[in-house]
């Protein structure tokens, strides 16, 4: 067989969800079949995570299934583009800039010569006379530096000037370095990343004309470095029952691609929420027992070697890397389709010390005493001591003589544990195996992480094929870009705006934007519309004039749908006028809030109060405290409004205090309304007429023991 070269295929990305963090993308791919069966799908972000590669057939095609995917990266050249571009403009600029700096500081440091230029008299001896001072020098001197220093002065503001000019430049350059799209490669060297696929038919007839038709597939993956924030743009008219309740996303990618025409979707998940069972522990009365830790180690199936022989009967395999070399014989085992029997096992190797083999699954970190009767590469159960003795099996595993030059495996030897070489004549002694370790074997942690371990394929040589070991961690260029990419979500939230995992609790809510968005790779917020949420409206206006003489206007939304109203910024807009930016709370399917719109100022509010102490009583034994309550509304609006007044009356749980209302204001019911209310709450509901005044009168009397008296006086309002 010869290796052929893959077909490949471009894709385009289709549709994305932005989760709490991070986003799956859904690319589609439309060619024809090959005859061999494999292709390669370019188009892929650097910074996706390989294992969620997901790929399936569209359409009515059940003779094509896919059977292999897996991520494979190239690199090659970078051409001139865009990013180059404005990094090159950047590296000019940041030359100029230090040019006119140092112009800058040179003149400054002729200006500093300049002045400290000064007459120096000569030095005169003891007995000489006094001399008379030349002034005419001094003021030629003082001239010349005074005329120096205007003209150096003169340059050095235009070269100010220039380094300001500079320093802008700069700045304006490297602003759009930083916020220009990641969908381009940030070095010389240009990294593809693609999907290598196999496709299989079901017969060499369906093959044929698949061959011919063209079959659509798609590929889905997740990426890191994207998140949102939902805001709102709410438009109200006066006197409507009814508003149009906008829902838009803020979101910030840096995924390392343009989303560009692509449909959108926001959830309120998390993609790296756990997926694992939760395990209910038995409760044990008595003599404590220790817990039986589970282990993942088993014996390695019978005949493993065997198991590939066909695969290495049937030659080299097509494939886009070099073809691997020659496997070694097998030490255990006929060949399929041999008429030989066993082949020979190698011979051993030189005294050399070698590297210690890489761990695998189920192979500890050292060695360990192996008991007598018992295979070296068994290891005891992860956490639990090692038998003092084993019956031997009766038959010693293949798979284990041949796994063991390569190193631990899944059920394979420790590293350092290679069986001991048969001394040769005249050849130097077999080296001696290291010292045990005290106590049971300890996996490390990446032998544990279950859910990590890969499956050596059958390329693999040196006892690795067929085996579990620790996946290879991403690439430094893969690692560098998933830090770039995570970044996003430091990013500082714009006003009112909070997290979705936040706002939404216990349960997970979805949103398809209604048309299709473009969002660039840039790190930045960028806002797109998703769509129109039906709400119920209600214009009411709330004071508390105990506590402000100030008339709220406030928004009762209901909400009706079935899905619930995040909390995020709300930008209210009441008669076609901008009012104001507010903060809406999580409004669940069928619930009722308040957003407040701020004072009205067409509305007043006044408030007097009275107190009157006395007693009462057999023997004047009961101080009476008598509370008058006097509140005036003036509606100066032209319309009719409906008005809230808050009050709130003395609540306690002595049983010799006693509280008696005489007003005809009501208390609110718990839970009915949109907001939960103090203890003490009571509440008028007054409808104003445009134009019209309202008094309002109440009160209420605290009957104490004439022993005691309230903290802080008797005597408040």
């Amino acid at each position: 067989m010869t290796a052929e070269t893959p077909h490949t295929w471009r894709s385009t990305l289709d549709s994305v969800v932005v989760y709490a963090q991070g986003a799956v993308c859904r690319r589609l791919a439309r060619g024809s079949v090959p005859a061999n069966g494999r292709l390669r799908v370019t188009g892929l972000p650097r910074s996706l995570d390989p294992g969620s590669l997901r790929v399936r057939v569209l359409g009515a095609t059940p003779a094509v299934c896919v059977t292999e995917a897996r991520v494979e990266v190239e690199a090659e050249p970078l051409g001139t583009g865009a990013p180059e571009t404005l990094r090159r403009e950047v590296e000019r600029l940041r030359e100029e800039h230090a040019a006119a700096q140092g112009r800058r500081d040179r003149q400054l440091g002729l200006i500093e010569e300049v002045r400290g230029l000064h007459p120096v008299p000569p030095p005169r001896k003891r007995d000489d006379p006094h001399r008379r001072t030349p002034v005419d020098a001094w003021l030629g001197l003082a001239d010349f530096v005074e005329e120096r220093l205007t003209r150096l002065h003169a340059r050095l503001v235009e070269l100010e000037e220039a380094l300001r000019r500079a320093e802008h430049e700069l700045a304006v350059a490297a602003d759009r370095l930083a916020r220009a799209s990641t969908d381009a490669p940030p070095a010389h060297v240009e990294t593809t990343v693609s999907a290598a696929l196999t496709l299989d038919a079901s017969s060499d007839a369906e093959a044929e004309s698949n061959a011919q038709t063209e079959l659509e597939l798609e590929l889905e993956y997740a990426v890191p470095g994207a998140v949102w924030v939902p805001a709102y743009r709410l438009t109200h008219r006066q006197g409507d029952g009814t508003g149009r309740l906008v829902l838009r996303a803020s979101v910030a990618q840096r995924t390392g691609e343009d989303w560009t025409g692509v449909h959108i979707a926001f959830a309120t998940a998390d993609l790296r929420r756990r997926t694992d069972l939760p395990r209910l522990r038995s409760m044990r009365i008595g003599r404590r027992q220790p817990a039986t830790a589970p282990s993942g180690w088993r014996e390695p199936p019978a005949g493993l070697a065997d198991l590939f022989a066909g695969y290495e009967a049937a030659g080299p395999r097509p494939a886009l890397r070099p073809a691997p070399p020659a496997p070694r014989p097998a030490t255990a085992g006929v060949r399929a389709g041999s008429a030989s029997g066993p082949v020979p096992p190698p011979p051993p190797p030189p005294s050399v010390p070698m590297p210690p083999a890489p761990q695998g699954y189920g192979a500890p970190t050292g060695a360990f005493p192996v008991p007598g009767g018992v295979d070296a590469a068994a290891p005891a159960v992860f956490g639990a001591p090692m038998p003092a003795a084993m019956p031997a099996p009766a038959q010693p595993s293949r798979s284990r003589a041949a796994g063991r030059p390569g190193g631990g495996g899944f059920g394979a030897a420790p590293a350092g544990m290679a069986p001991p070489a048969p001394a040769t004549p005249g050849g130097p002694p077999p080296p001696q195996p290291p010292p045990p370790l005290a106590g049971p074997p300890q996996p490390s942690g990446a032998e544990l992480d279950y859910a990590a371990l890969v499956l050596c394929g059958p390329d693999e040589h040196g006892g690795r094929r067929g085996r579990l070991f620790p996946g290879s961690p991403l690439d430094p260029e893969a690692a560098a870009c998933r830090r770039r990419a995570e970044a996003v979500a430091t990013l500082p939230l714009p006003g009112h705006a909070v997290r979705p995992r936040e706002s939404a609790g216990s349960f997970d809510h979805r949103f398809d934007a209604a048309a299709r968005a473009d969002i660039p790779s840039d790190g930045t917020w960028h806002t797109v519309t998703v769509g129109e949420i039906p709400v119920g409206l209600r214009t009411e206006y709330l004071c508390v004039p105990s506590v402000e003489p100030t008339v709220y206007a406030t928004l009762l939304l209901s909400n009706a749908t079935d899905q619930a109203l995040l909390a995020g910024p709300v930008e209210v807009t009441v008669d076609g006028d901008f009012l104001l930016t507010a903060a809406l709370p999580t409004l669940a399917p069928g619930g009722v809030r308040r957003v407040g719109l701020g004072p009205a100022e067409g509305i007043r509010v006044i408030r007097r109060t009275n107190l009157h102490e006395s007693t009462s009583g057999l023997r004047n034994n009961t101080t009476v405290l008598d509370h008058r309550v006097h509140v005036e509304l003036a509606n100066r609006l032209a319309r009719p409004v409906t008005v809230e007044v808050r009050e709130r009356v003395p609540v306690t749980t002595e049983q010799d205090v006693r509280i008696e209302e005489r007003a005809d204001w009501t208390s609110p019911e718990a839970g009915t309304g949109p907001e939960h209310h103090a203890p003490g709450t009571r509440i008028w509901r007054v409808d104003l007429p445009a134009g019209a005044t309202a008094a309002l009168d109440g009160g209420y009397e605290i009957r104490i023991p004439a022993g005691k008296a309230l903290v802080d006086g008797n005597r408040r309002s």
